[in-house]
C-alpha cells in the first residue's frame, strides 16, 4: 500500500496567543484507505466519513463546534487531486518508500484514583507511530480481554499519530496484573506494558503528627503549671 499525505498548517493570532489550524488529506492505492480531516489547536473538529458519505463532527454539541455542510464534497474533490498527485510522485520517485514509525512503549494508567471494589477505567495510550492505526490487545492475569473502546488515531504536529484504548475495571482487586500490547507494521514484536492494581495505603504521618503534637502540648501545660505553682510559693 502506498500512501500520500498532505498536511496544511496555518497559524492564526498574535505571537502570544495563536491558534493552529491543521487540515489533512490522505489517499492510497486502496480505496478503503483515505482520510480528510480538519483540526484546530490539537482538537479534531470534523472528518469526512467516506462510508456514510458525509462529514462527521467530533466535538460535543455543548462545545459549540463549527459546522461545514459542504466539506464532504470538498473532501471528495481533494481525494481526486490526491490520487493524481500520488501517481505523479510515484513516477518522479520511481515508487514511494513506505515510511514506518513505531509507537513507543504504551502508557497505562487509571482514569481516576483507585479505590477497592470501586469501578474505574484503565487507559492505554499509544503515540509516535505512523501510519495509523495501531492494534491494541489487553490481558488480565494472562487472560485475553476485549477492549471496551478504541479511539480514532489523532494526528500530531510532527506527522505521527496518537491513539487510545480503554477497558472498564468493574471491581479492581489488589494484585491483579493487566497488560496492554501494541501491534504495528513498524514493530517486529508487540510493545507491551504491565500494570498492577495497587491501592494507596493510608498514611500514618497525620496520626503520628497529631500524637506528637498532643504530647508536646500536654508537656507544655505541665511545665507551665509547675512554674506557676513555684512562682506562687515564692511570694
Amino acid at each position: 500500500m502506498k500512501l500520500l499525505v498532505l498536511i496544511l498548517l496555518i497559524l492564526q493570532g498574535s505571537a502570544q496567543d495563536f491558534q493552529e489550524d491543521m487540515y489533512i488529506t490522505a489517499c492510497s492505492d486502496s480505496d478503503a484507505d483515505k482520510e480528510d480531516m480538519y483540526g484546530l489547536t490539537g482538537e479534531v473538529l470534523y472528518n469526512a466519513d467516506f462510508d456514510q458519505k458525509k462529514e462527521v463532527y467530533t466535538l460535543p454539541k455543548f462545545g459549540d463546534p463549527m459546522e461545514c455542510p459542504g466539506c464532504y464534497g470538498l473532501a471528495v474533490g481533494n481525494q481526486g487531486i490526491c490520487q493524481g498527485n500520488l501517481n505523479i510522485v510515484r513516477e518522479a520517485l520511481k515508487d514511494l518508500p513506505l515510511q514506518l514509525d513505531p509507537p513507543g512503549a504504551p502508557l497505562l494508567y487509571p482514569r481516576d484514583h483507585l479505590r477497592p471494589s470501586k469501578p474505574n477505567t484503565l487507559v492505554c495510550e499509544a503515540s509516535g507511530f505512523y501510519p495509523a492505526p495501531v492494534n491494541f490487545t489487553w490481558t488480565r492475569d494472562g487472560l485475553t480481554l476485549s477492549s471496551d473502546s478504541v479511539s480514532q488515531a489523532y494526528p500530531q504536529s510532527d506527522g505521527t499519530f496518537t491513539q487510545f484504548s480503554t477497558i472498564e475495571l468493574l471491581q479492581p482487586e489488589e494484585g491483579q496484573v493487566y497488560s496492554c500490547s501494541l501491534e504495528h507494521p513498524a514493530l517486529k514484536e508487540p510493545a507491551t506494558r504491565l500494570w498492577t492494581v495497587q491501592f494507596q495505603k493510608p498514611s500514618l504521618a497525620p496520626s503520628v503528627f497529631c500524637a506528637v503534637g498532643l504530647t508536646l502540648g500536654l508537656v507544655g501545660v505541665a511545665v507551665g503549671t509547675f512554674f506557676l505553682v513555684k512562682g506562687n510559693e515564692c511570694r
